[in-house]
């Protein structure tokens, strides 16, 4: 079938050469990258601004707690905060606070 300058000719031709190394990195970098940016990033800010309204709360805020309990701060200790929900009182640490969904007035300083 094939003459012999055919084949000739076929052993004659370079074998494919491949990328340099770095090439094949790229994808896995932007990867990385795309990665840090959608995911950890945003969580990272969550959790510093959880910290920043943990340490900010005081007696008289309205708060929601990860349960859905809905109450008003009585106290605040070091790691537990007391509540006032409906007619009962509750203890609940202070890392199970959500959100603050509304702030008493400030103390007053006379």
């Amino acid at each position: 079938m094939f003459s012999t300058s055919v084949y000739a000719f076929l052993a004659q031709a370079s074998p494919p050469t491949q990328p340099p190394i770095w090439v094949n990195m790229v994808p896995l970098v932007l990867l990385m990258v795309v990665f840090y940016v959608a995911i950890l990033r945003p969580q990272q800010k969550k959790a510093k601004d959880l910290a920043t309204l943990l340490e900010t709360l005081r007696s008289g805020d309205k708060i929601v707690s990860n349960s859905g309990i809905v109450g008003v701060v009585v106290g605040v200790k070091d790691k537990n905060v007391s509540i006032r929900s409906g007619d009962a009182k509750l203890e609940i640490l202070k890392s199970s606070v959500a959100e603050i969904i509304e702030r008493s007035a400030p103390a007053s300083a006379n």
